[in-house]
C-alpha cells in the first residue's frame, strides 16, 4: 500500500496474526502501512513469534495490547471477541505449521482459536523454506484454504534462510497491505460484467483407456474465475479434466475433449463481455479412436494425427466487442511468440508464460509471465503466484471494458 493510499481504511478493524516465522519482523512494518491507512490493529501473537520479534514492538506501532495467551483474559472469552471485533483477518507470516492448523480446524493457541471462530476475510501470507512450500502437504492446506475463500498473497522468489533462493519467501508487506484493503473495501468493479474462463487441459482419446494430454492442472483458470467472480462477475467456466475444489459463485461446465470445449465456448461467446482462455487445449487428436483397448503393439502403427479446432483463433475471427485474452506457454523466445499470437489471433492481451524451469508453469504455484496488450503498458515478465496473475488479468479487463464503454 503505497503513501497515497494512505486513509482509505478509516476505523476499518484488522486482527494480525503474527506467527513465528524469521519473517516475522516484516509484519511490523505491515502494521505501519495499515495503520496509515487509517485501520485500527489488533496483533495477535503465536508463543514462536515472540523469539522472533517482542510484542512491545507490535503494542507501539498499532497503539493496542498485543495478546498472546488464550488463557490470558478468561472472563471476556478473549478469543471470541477478538474474532468477532475483526473485520478482516491476516496472518503474515504464516509458516507451514499455522497453515496445517487452519486447514484442518485445529485450534490450540490463541490466534487459531480466533480464527477457527472468525466469520471474516482471512489474507494469508505464506512464509517459509521452498521444500516446505513445496511439499504434497503443504500443497493441499493451500488449496483447502483456497476452497474456502481465503486470500493467497506469496510467496515469492527470493532469499530464504539459510543462505539458499527459491519460492517461499515471504511477499512484500506493500502487497500484503493491498490485500487486506481490497477484501475491506470489497471491490466489486466487475459487477454487471460476463466473464468467460477456459481451465485445464483436454483429453483426446486414443481408445477406452489410453488418450492425449498434457500438464495442465487447470490452477490458473480457476484463480481467474474465482478473482472475477470476487469482483462481482458473472462467471461461466469451461474446463476440462481436473482435480480442483469448483470456485464459489461460479457456472462450472465440465468437458473432456478440445471439440466439446470448442462447442460450450461457442455456445457462451456471444453472452460474454470478456473471454479468458486459460485451457491447454490439445492441439491434435486421433483421427479415429478405437472403441475397444488397443494392444500396444497397435497403438504406434493406427496412431494417425489430426489437428482440432484453435478454438482462440476462431473467437479473434469472431470477435465484436468482446475483450479477448490468450496464454502462451513457451520454453524459448516466449516475447517473440506471444506478440505472434497476439496479433495474428486478434487478441486484445496475451499472458505469456515462460514454462521449463523449476517452480514455474503447469501445476506449479507460481509463473515466471509477462501480460503484453494490443494497447501497450506491457507488464513485464517476473514471478508471480497465480492468484497475483489472476488478479492483474482481472484489472486489465476493467480497463479495456471501460475504454470500450467509453468510446
Amino acid at each position: 500500500m503505497a503513501g497515497e493510499d494512505a486513509g482509505t481504511l478509516p476505523g476499518r478493524r484488522v486482527l494480525l496474526g503474527v506467527t513465528g516465522g524469521i519473517a516475522a519482523y516484516k509484519a511490523a512494518h505491515l502494521v505501519r502501512l495499515l495503520t496509515t491507512a487509517g485501520a485500527e490493529v489488533q496483533v495477535v501473537m503465536t508463543p514462536a513469534a515472540l523469539r522472533f520479534v517482542g510484542a512491545d514492538t507490535f503494542a507501539a506501532l498499532s497503539r493496542r495490547p498485543v495478546h498472546s495467551d488464550i488463557f490470558e483474559q478468561p472472563e471476556s472469552v478473549l478469543h471470541v471477541r477478538l474474532a468477532r471485533e475483526a473485520e478482516a483477518a491476516v496472518v503474515a507470516p504464516a509458516t507451514a505449521n499455522v497453515m496445517a492448523r487452519l486447514a484442518l480446524g485445529l485450534a490450540d493457541d490463541l490466534l487459531t482459536s480466533v480464527l477457527l471462530e472468525a466469520t471474516c476475510p482471512l489474507v494469508v501470507a505464506p512464509a517459509m523454506h521452498s521444500g516446505m512450500w513445496t511439499h504434497p502437504s503443504t500443497q493441499e492446506h493451500v488449496e483447502t484454504l483456497r476452497s474456502r475463500g481465503a486470500v493467497l498473497v506469496g510467496p515469492v522468489e527470493g532469499a530464504l534462510a539459510a543462505g539458499d533462493e527459491g519460492p517461499g519467501r515471504m511477499a512484500e508487506a506493500e502487497d500484503i497491505a493491498r490485500a487486506v484493503a481490497a477484501v475491506l473495501t470489497g471491490r466489486r468493479d466487475l459487477v454487471g460484467r460476463r466473464v468467460l474462463v477456459t481451465a485445464g487441459p483436454t483429453h483426446e482419446p486414443i481408445d477406452p483407456v489410453r488418450f492425449l494430454g498434457n500438464r495442465s492442472t487447470g490452477k490458473m483458470g480457476f484463480a481467474v474465475a474465482a478473482e472475477a467472480a470476487r469482483r462481482g462477475a458473472d462467471v461461466a467456466l469451461v474446463t476440462g479434466p481436473v482435480g480442483l475444489p469448483e470456485p464459489a459463485g461460479v457456472d462450472l461446465v465440465g468437458v473432456e475433449t478440445a471439440e466439446q470445449m470448442a462447442e460450450a465456448v461457442f455456445d457462451r461467446y456471444g453472452w460474454a463481455d470478456a473471454v479468458v482462455m486459460a485451457a491447454a487445449v490439445a492441439d491434435c487428436r486421433p483421427a479415429l479412436a478405437a472403441d475397444h483397448k488397443l494392444k500396444k503393439e497397435g497403438v504406434a502403427r493406427s496412431l494417425i494425427l489430426e489437428p482440432t479446432t484453435d478454438i482462440l483463433a476462431a473467437l479473434g475471427k469472431r470477435k465484436e466487442r468482446q475483450v479477448l485474452v490468450g496464454f502462451a506457454a513457451e520454453t524459448g523466445d516466449y516475447e517473440k511468440e506471444a506478440r505472434r499470437k497476439l496479433a495474428e489471433k486478434n487478441l486484445d492481451l496475451v499472458v505469456a508464460n515462460e514454462v521449463g524451469r523449476p517452480g514455474t508453469g503447469f501445476g506449479a504455484e507460481t509463473d515466471r509471465a509477462a501480460i503484453l496488450a494490443r494497447e501497450g503498458a506491457d507488464e513485464p515478465l517476473r514471478m508471480w503466484t497465480k492468484q497475483e496473475l489472476a488478479r492483474a488479468i482481472c484489472d486489465r479487463l476493467i480497463r479495456l471494458l471501460e475504454g470500450r464503454r467509453a468510446s
